[in-house]
């Protein structure tokens, strides 16, 4: 993989945020994540994010999350799909540690969060991405979601972590067309990719490359159709598959992300599990919404 200039888009153009399946006795189910990335797979997902915020990343240990990393790897080696694992934590030690045990397991590309709950200040930032971003050879992604780590990573901040030759691409969960449009116009040395699912097409129109999905578990080949005629800037086909996929965007968010897509892949595809504490399963209504939504696909 080389340094990214948008519009190409490095990690590819649909990457789905999997989520961590979980056997009846609450450990991580290996054959059914296995399956899980197989599927995603043929479902037009050219990469997988494992670990992040969709995958429960929180509550899993180091040991289960390099696990994981080594099963999804094996099971789409042949299909040549990215896998991107979400080694970001709010300590820096440990995530350039949890990287560097990742990178020894064959995946292609990691992913860092901003660090929460500590807030650091922009020139903490940009050491801490920094700091990973030197511990391996892999192309690295940063995560910006502030809604979540109550801490935004700036523009000027994100110019200076393009700099860096592995830092390829941003995530953007910021939800704001100001803020992904300033972030294209003067970050060229970062492809952005949208975090969240309804912003995709807007954030296209301005210059993102693609997306880290969440309803892609869900309806992948309309996913993948979409951000398709996005690159294709066929602006009307997209926006009507933009305007079909919102009510499951909405349904998929109405709880806090992965209960509903979780709860609706056991309806809809098979069964992944409960969720881990202090993650509680959705309401019926919010399942109903999801499953609706799809079947209105």
């Amino acid at each position: 993989m080389t340094k990214a200039n948008s519009p190409d888009a490095p990690l590819g153009r649909v990457l789905t945020a999997m989520v961590t399946p979980f056997d009846d006795s609450g450990a991580v189910d290996h054959q059914k994540l296995w399956d899980l990335a197989r599927h995603l797979t043929d479902q037009g997902s050219d990469g997988l994010v494992v670990t992040g915020t969709t995958g429960e990343s929180p509550t899993l240990a180091d040991e289960e999350k390099l696990a994981v990393y080594g099963t999804v790897v094996e099971a789409v080696r042949e299909k040549k799909t990215v896998v991107v694992a979400g080694t970001g934590t709010y300590d820096t030690a440990h995530s350039v540690g949890l990287s560097e045990r990742a990178a020894a397991l064959g995946v292609d590309a990691i992913m860092a969060v901003t660090p929460y709950y500590s807030k650091p200040e922009q020139d903490g930032l940009k050491a801490h991405f920094t700091a990973i971003a030197d511990a391996t050879d892999l192309p690295m992604l940063v995560y910006n979601i502030p809604g979540r780590t109550g801490r935004l990573i700036e523009v000027q901040t994100l110019a200076d972590l393009g700099e860096h030759p592995r830092i390829v691409a941003t995530k953007d969960a910021v939800m704001d067309l100001d803020f992904t449009s300033k972030t294209v116009d003067n970050v060229p040395g970062l492809a952005v990719y949208s975090g969240q699912d309804s912003y995709t097409l807007p954030m296209m129109a301005v210059g993102a490359v693609g997306v880290i999905s969440v309803v892609s578990h869900l309806a992948g080949p309309q996913v993948a159709a979409m951000v398709k005629n996005a690159v294709d800037n066929d602006f009307a086909a997209a926006g009507e598959l933009h305007h079909a996929l919102l009510p499951l965007c909405e349904a998929c968010f109405l709880e806090s992300n992965p209960a509903p897509v979780k709860a609706a892949l056991a309806k809809l595809w098979e069964s992944c599990g409960d969720l881990r504490l202090p993650l509680t399963a959705p309401s019926d209504e919010t399942i109903a919404a999801v499953v609706a939504a799809v079947e209105t696909l």
